[in-house]
């Protein structure tokens, strides 16, 4: 695809980043099957191509819409056209250079600016977002149904192993709204990998990813989010830790991306880049110690269970079929998931910001997960558990608790 940025663009990095994407789209619209927004309502500017077009025009010069920001906002930045493009169209990082340009020249109305405030200052802050969910439990019979649905029950709270007592270390990421909502996924992680004689621990001068500002169009404040992650890191980097864990995959995408994001940045690129090197989702290090874990294993009939790729996992970390051996060797019997490429409608804050769509992609995929009579569904994020579990009658766990349980 030709384009002509205009002066204002050319010699930027990002001009230059958007100008190589758009180079590698041949119009093809293959992008166009696997996307949920365009399967929804079939209008060219609600999938890859048409976005990819409504950016190309922005950096061109022509003028900047509501309508143009209105299709930026409906994509879910699930990245399945990526994993469908034959030309390997990096659509992710355009769509943020997009985004970001509309939300420099575009004002938004006060009604769609200000929840998107409060979610950029409440969900990445612990000491925040804590008390906030601990508030909106008390109260969630008298809360909307959008936000009620987000709220899931308190889990039982098992003991954190000892992390002294290995000599391989990994240093795990607490993040922000795992860590207030499912604080047992990380703990889970720790007793799985403790039992495979890997000691996991985090560093509470850590916090979020920056995947929650990077995504809301405030790049420079998703920087500061890594830094401050960088900073809080690097002594253990230093002191050679085997790996930093990301139990939500959609933060791991985003820690992916450091050495992307700060590419730019002379006093931490390159650290950046060993931070992108070093993170693992937990399927990677556990499927890594296969022999260990066949050990440890012992055979027995746990039912039926759906498992949810999400899109971070499968379209973001291109990880697939690595979970579900796993959970197989745990005792589940895997149903058959249509469409299983398809996103749950989650995808960060969308559910809140987007809920008509996001409810349509969810009774979707429930439907689809549901399809072979499980008794459980699992997943690998935070956000597609919250989503799902409530729109689902059966339970929603994360794949890594049911592994710690057939492990005890």
């Amino acid at each position: 695809m030709d384009s002509r940025l205009t002066d204002e663009y050319r010699a930027t990095r990002a001009g230059q980043l958007a100008a190589e994407i758009l180079g590698k789209c041949v119009h093809c619209g293959f992008c166009t099957a696997t996307c949920p927004t365009y399967q929804l309502l079939g209008d060219e500017l609600d999938g890859p191509r048409g976005r990819i077009y409504l950016i190309k025009q922005v950096l061109e010069g022509q003028p900047v819409t509501a309508r143009t920001r209105l299709h930026l906002d409906r994509c879910l930045s699930c990245r399945a056209c990526e994993t469908t493009c034959p030309s390997g169209v990096d659509y992710a990082h355009l769509l943020d250079i997009g985004r970001q340009v509309v939300e420099a020249k575009l004002q938004r109305p006060l009604r769609e600016a200000l929840p998107r405030a409060l979610l950029k200052a409440v969900l990445p802050r612990p000491a925040l977002f804590g008390p906030a969910v601990a508030l909106g439990r008390a109260l969630k019979p008298l809360l909307p149904s959008a936000l009620a649905d987000k709220l899931p029950s308190v889990a039982e709270r098992r003991p954190w192993p000892e992390t002294d007592r290995h000599p391989r270390r990994m240093l795990a990421l607490a993040g922000c709204v795992q860590s207030a909502l499912a604080p047992n996924i990380n703990a889970a992680t720790a007793r799985v990998l403790d039992r495979l004689g890997i000691a996991l621990f985090e560093e509470k001068k850590a916090g979020c990813c920056g995947a929650l500002r990077q995504h809301l169009d405030d790049p420079a404040a998703a920087c500061d989010d890594i830094r401050r992650n960088i900073d809080a890191w690097w002594p253990h980097v230093a002191a050679g830790i085997e790996a930093i864990v990301v139990t939500a995959s959609g933060c791991g995408v985003q820690v992916r991306d450091y050495g992307h994001l700060l590419a730019d940045d002379a006093g931490y690129a390159a650290k950046a880049q060993t931070i992108s090197a070093l993170c693992r989702d937990p399927s990677e290090v556990v499927a890594g110690e296969a022999a260990r874990l066949g050990e440890l294993l012992v055979p027995a009939e746990r039912g039926k269970l759906a498992f949810h790729s999400p899109c971070t996992l499968q379209h973001g970390l291109k990880i697939r079929g690595v979970v579900e051996p796993l959970l197989q060797a745990a005792g589940y019997t895997l149903t058959p998931v249509a469409d299983a490429h398809l996103c749950c409608g989650s995808a960060g804050t969308y559910a809140l910001l987007q809920p008509a769509l996001a409810k349509r992609l969810r009774d979707n995929k429930l439907t689809a997960l549901n399809g072979g009579g499980p008794a459980a569904i699992a997943t690998a994020n935070i956000g597609c558990l919250t989503h799902l579990q409530g729109g689902s009658a059966i339970p929603v766990r994360h794949w890594i608790e049911l592994m710690d349980e057939a492990l005890t």
